[in-house]
C-alpha cells in the first residue's frame, strides 16, 4: 500500500522534510486558501504539486475539493457551482493527480467537543463528548426543538453542566464545534451558524441523498473521462448533529453512494475512525464488500464511551476499531483491483514533544509517526504471511 501523509502546505508546523523522514512517499493535501466553489486553477496545482516533488514526495491524493453548500442543498444555480468543481477535477488529472477526497457533511465537516482531551498516560487526543454537544446545542445555540434529538439523560446532564460553566468555558466550546477544526471548508460565529442552519430546515436524509446523487450524476462523468477517482468521506461522526441529516454513515448509506453512478470513478473514502463510532458498523466486514469501490483509507481507532455516544481518538491499533482483521481486508481489496491504494495515518494522539510545540490538534508529528510506523509494521507482517502461504 501507499504511505501517505496529510499535509496543510507551507504553514503546517510538520514539513515536508518531516514526513519524508517520517517515510511515507505521498502527500494528501489541497489548495486550502482557495475559497469553496473556487475552480482551481492549473497554475496553482502545479505550482504545489512540484513545491511538493523538490522535497522527494509525490501528490497522491486531494483532500479535499470542498463540495460548496449550495449543492449540497440543490440551491438554484448549484449546477453552476457542480460544473465548477468538476472543472477543478480536470484540472488536477492535467497536473497527474488522479484521487480526490471529498465529503457531503453539511455545514461542519467534522465535529470534536473537546481537542485536548488528556489520557492516563498524559497524551492529548480529540474528543466528541456527548453532554458537552448537547450543551452547546440546547443551550448555547438553543436550537428550536433540540432536546427532543438527545437521550433524556443526557438533556438532564447537559442542564446541570451549562449551568456551571462560565462564559469563556462556553465560548471555547462553541469556537471548537463551530469555528472550523484543522482541515475544515466552512468555518461560521454562533449568529452565522444559525443562519445557516435555517436553510437546511426543510433538508432531510432523504432530500440530502438526493441532493447527492444529483451532484455525483453530473460529476463522475467529468472524472472518469479524465481518469480521476473520487471518494466520499464518512460522516464525522456518523449521525445527525444539530439537526443536520447524515447519509455516508452505515453500509446501506455506502451502498447507496456506489450504485448512484455505477463507475470506477465514483468511489469510498475508507475511515475507520469515523465508521467505527458506530457499533452496528462491522468494518472488516464493510470493507470486504466495498474492496472494489475503495479509492483512499483513513486508517485510525475511536473508542465509543460509557453512554454509546461520546467517543475518543484511541491508539492506531487499539480502540473498536479490529486494525489487524481492518488492514487484511485493505490488502485484499488492493490485490483485487490491482494497483497500490493509498492510506494514512490520521487523528494522532499529541504525544511528549508535540505537546511542547506548535502542533496541530489531531495532526501532531510525534503521534502520526507513532500510528504509521504500527500500520506499517501490521501491513508488512500480513503481506509476508500472504507471500508465504
Amino acid at each position: 500500500m501507499i504511505e501517505t501523509w496529510r499535509w496543510f502546505g507551507p504553514n503546517d508546523p510538520v514539513t515536508l522534510a518531516d514526513i519524508r523522514q517520517a517515510g511515507a512517499t505521498g502527500i494528501v493535501t489541497a489548495l486550502h486558501s482557495l475559497p469553496n466553489g473556487t475552480v482551481w486553477p492549473v497554475e496553482q496545482i502545479a505550482a504545489h504539486r512540484d513545491m511538493i516533488a523538490a522535497a522527494g514526495l509525490t501528490w497522491d491524493v486531494v483532500e479535499s475539493v470542498p463540495v460548496h453548500e449550495d449543492i449540497k442543498r440543490a440551491a438554484p444555480g448549484w449546477e453552476d457551482k457542480a460544473d465548477a468543481w468538476a472543472q477543478s477535477i480536470r484540472n488536477l488529472a492535467a497536473c497527474g493527480i488522479g484521487t480526490v477526497c471529498y465529503n457531503f457533511m453539511p455545514l461542519l465537516d467534522w465535529t470534536r467537543t473537546d481537542l485536548t482531551y488528556p489520557l492516563s498516560d498524559g497524551a492529548l487526543c480529540l474528543r466528541y463528548d456527548a453532554v458537552d454537544a448537547a450543551v452547546f446545542d440546547i443551550h448555547i445555540l438553543a436550537r428550536d426543538g433540540a432536546d427532543a434529538d438527545h437521550r433524556p439523560e443526557i438533556v438532564t446532564h447537559a442542564a446541570d453542566r451549562f449551568a456551571k460553566m462560565t462564559k469563556p468555558e462556553c465560548e471555547a466550546l462553541t469556537r471548537t464545534i463551530i469555528a472550523g477544526l484543522p482541515g475544515a471548508e466552512e468555518s461560521f460565529d454562533l449568529d452565522s451558524f444559525r443562519s445557516h442552519l435555517a436553510l437546511y430546515a426543510d433538508i432531510d436524509a432523504t432530500r440530502l441523498r438526493a441532493n447527492l446523487a444529483a451532484f455525483l450524476q453530473r460529476v463522475v462523468p467529468v472524472a472518469e473521462e479524465v481518469g480521476v477517482r473520487l471518494g466520499i468521506h464518512p460522516d464525522d461522526p456518523p449521525f445527525p448533529i444539530f439537526g443536520l441529516p447524515r447519509v455516508a454513515s452505515t453500509a446501506e448509506d455506502l451502498d447507496h453512494v456506489v450504485h448512484m453512478v455505477e463507475s470506477p470513478a465514483n468511489g469510498l473514502t475508507f475511515c475507520t475512525g469515523s465508521l467505527g463510532v458506530r457499533a452496528d458498523n462491522d468494518l472488516p466486514a464493510m470493507l470486504r464488500h466495498f474492496g472494489e469501490h475503495v479509492n483512499f483509507l483513513h486508517l485510525r481507532a475511536t473508542l465509543r464511551e460509557e453512554d454509546g455516544i461520546s467517543f475518543h481518538e484511541a491508539p492506531h491499533l487499539l480502540g473498536n476499531v479490529d486494525m489487524v482483521a481492518v488492514c487484511k481486508a485493505a490488502l485484499a481489496a488492493e490485490s483485487a483491483q490491482g494497483r497500490k491504494l493509498p492510506f494514512r495515518p490520521d487523528h494522532g494522539h499529541m504525544l511528549a514533544y508535540d505537546q511542547r510545540v506548535d502542533s496541530t490538534p489531531g495532526y501532531p508529528y510525534i503521534g502520526r509517526l507513532r500510528g504509521l510506523a504500527e500500520l506499517r509494521g501490521v501491513l508488512h507482517t500480513l503481506d509476508w504471511l500472504q507471500r508465504a502461504e
